[in-house]
């Protein structure tokens, strides 16, 4: 089986996004507590699944959305 760019893709988009926003999130809602790190990975390991699940989703939606936009300010 052949992996396809359009497979990783939103799972490497989803970790890179979910990693940013479960940081920042943590922090505006605990500030830097001792177990920081430790609550933070947790956010992380929740997030990540559920952020690449609604890439697959999303992305195909922003495409055609994208296209529409292009063409219609493109007329």
């Amino acid at each position: 089986m052949q992996i396809k760019p359009q497979y990783v893709q939103p799972v490497i988009m989803a970790g890179i996004m979910a990693f940013l926003m479960t940081a920042v999130v943590t922090w505006l809602n605990l500030g830097f507590p001792p177990d920081y790190l430790s609550r933070w990975m947790h956010a992380f390991a929740v997030a990540w699944p559920i952020a690449v699940a609604a890439a697959f989703v999303a992305i195909p939606i922003a495409q055609r959305a994208a296209r529409r936009i292009v063409a219609a300010l493109s007329s």
